[in-house]
C-alpha cells in the first residue's frame, strides 16, 4: 500500500472566457499540456515515471472532447506510454481527479500520476454540450416534476432559503475582489502561477484577468438580476431575485495540474513533498437546490480526517456563487477570516472542470504563507454533488 502526497501544484492565471480573453488562443490541450510541462520541469521529473494522467473537464464537446487528458499528455511531449483519462464531476471535476489519483497510490496500484483540469469556457461556454438536447432524460423528469433547473435558480433558491440579501451578496462579491486584488499586488499568487503565453500573444500571461480591482458594492448594485426571466417567474416567483454578474463567478479560460506520488518514492527521488491527503469526500446533495452539497461534504471529510473545523487554519470554498460559500459560513459556523482570505472564484474565476486543483494551489500556498498546518476544500456541483478534501502541509 502507497501514501500519497502532494509534490507540487501549479495553474494558469485566469483569462475571460470569451474570445478576445487572454487565453483564448490556446487549443484547450495546449493550455493543459503547460501545466503538465511546467510540473515536470519544476520537479525534474523522469516523465517516463508517471503512470497516470487525470484531468477533469465539464465540457467534454468540440476541441475538449475526445479524452482531453490523453491529448494533453501528448501536447506536452510526455511519452506515448504514458495513457490519460478524462473525468467529468462537474465542477468538482479536477479534485475528483486528485482523489482519483491519491486512491490509486494509496491502492498501490500507480506510485506517479499527475491530476488536474482544464476549461476553455471562451470555446465551449457552460450549456454548450445540451444545447438542443435533454441531458436528463424522461426518468429524471419523472422524479422532478417540471424537470432540474440551471446553477443559477438554485442560486436563487439558496439565497432564499438562508435569507441572503441583495445587500450582503454584493458585499461579500466586492470583498472578494478586493482579497484577490491585494493578494495579487503582493505577489501572494506568483508562486503557483505558470506563465503562458499564447499563440499570437507579445508576452506572458502571469497574472489573473478576472479580478476587478476598485470593485464596490455600490457598483454591484447597480447590475440587473442574471436569471430572472418570465418563465423562472412563471415557477418561481417568490424568490428575491438577488444574483447578478456580481455575484456569480464569471466565464473563465484556466488550467491546472498536480504531482502526486508515493511517499516512499518521493524520498527516493529526493523531492520534498509539500503536502499530505488526510481525507477526501464527495457527496450527492438536492439536485434542484444543488449548491448545498458542500456542508454535507465538509462534514464528512473531517470526520475522515479525524479533524473539528476549528482545527483546520484555511478554507476554500468555491464561489460559484456567492450565496454558497455564506451558507457554507451560516451552516458551519466557521470562522470568516479563514474563508477565501486571498479572494475567491467571484474574482480568481472558474474555470469549471480546473477549480479544483486551482483552488488546491491557492489553499497550499495560503498555508505555507501563513504557517498553517491543515486545510480545507470544498466545491459545490451540477446536479446536486459536492467534493471536499482535506490537506495537512509538510
Amino acid at each position: 500500500m502507497g501514501t500519497p502526497v502532494l509534490v507540487d501544484v501549479v495553474r494558469t492565471a485566469s483569462g475571460r472566457g470569451r474570445p478576445t480573453g487572454a487565453l483564448a488562443s490556446f487549443h484547450p490541450a495546449d493550455l493543459m499540456a503547460e501545466v503538465i510541462s511546467a510540473l515536470v520541469e519544476r520537479t525534474d521529473l523522469d516523465p517516463e515515471r508517471v503512470d497516470d494522467v487525470l484531468v477533469g473537464c465539464l465540457g467534454q464537446v468540440g476541441p475538449q472532447a475526445v479524452n482531453i487528458a490523453r491529448s494533453a499528455a501528448l501536447a506536452a511531449g510526455l511519452p506515448v506510454t504514458v495513457p490519460g483519462a478524462t473525468i467529468d464531476r462537474q465542477c468538482g471535476s479536477g479534485l475528483q481527479a486528485l482523489s482519483f489519483g491519491a486512491a490509486v497510490i494509496a491502492a498501490g496500484q500507480q506510485d506517479v500520476v499527475i491530476a488536474g483540469g482544464v476549461e476553455m469556457m471562451s470555446a465551449v461556454p457552460i450549456g454548450r454540450a445540451a444545447e438542443g438536447e435533454d441531458p436528463f432524460g424522461p426518468r429524471v423528469a419523472e422524479r422532478f416534476p417540471g424537470g432540474l433547473v440551471g446553477q443559477g435558480i438554485s442560486a436563487e433558491l439558496v439565497a432564499a432559503r438562508w435569507g441572503l440579501t441583495r445587500e450582503v451578496l454584493d458585499e461579500y462579491s466586492a470583498l472578494s475582489h478586493a482579497r484577490a486584488a491585494a493578494a495579487a499586488e503582493r505577489g501572494a499568487f506568483d508562486a503557483e502561477i505558470v506563465p503562458v503565453t499564447a499563440p499570437g500573444a507579445a508576452h506572458p500571461h502571469a497574472a489573473d484577468e478576472t479580478i476587478r480591482p476598485g470593485t464596490t458594492a455600490e457598483a454591484l448594485a447597480g447590475l440587473p438580476a442574471a436569471f430572472r426571466s418570465p418563465a423562472a417567474e412563471a415557477c418561481f416567483g417568490e424568490l428575491g431575485w438577488v444574483i447578478t454578474a456580481g455575484s456569480s463567478s464569471p466565464l473563465t479560460d484556466g488550467a491546472s495540474a498536480a504531482l502526486l506520488m508515493d511517499e516512499r518514492l518521493a524520498e527516493r527521488l529526493g523531492l520534498t513533498p509539500r503536502a499530505r491527503f488526510l481525507a477526501h469526500a464527495v457527496v450527492g446533495s438536492d439536485p434542484l437546490e444543488m449548491l448545498t452539497g458542500v456542508m454535507p461534504a465538509t462534514e464528512r471529510a473531517l470526520e475522515r480526517a479525524g479533524l473539528g473545523l476549528d482545527a483546520i487554519d484555511a478554507y476554500e470554498v468555491n464561489e460559484a456563487f456567492a450565496p454558497v460559500p455564506l451558507a457554507w459560513l451560516a451552516e458551519t459556523g466557521a470562522d470568516p477570516e479563514r474563508l477565501n482570505a486571498w479572494g475567491g472564484a467571484i474574482a480568481l474565476g472558474h474555470p469549471l472542470g480546473s477549480s479544483g486543483t486551482r483552488l488546491l494551489a491557492t489553499l497550499l500556498s495560503r498555508l505555507e504563507a501563513d504557517g498553517g498546518r491543515y486545510g480545507l476544500e470544498t466545491l459545490c456541483e451540477g446536479q446536486g454533488m459536492a467534493n471536499a478534501v482535506v490537506i495537512e502541509r509538510l
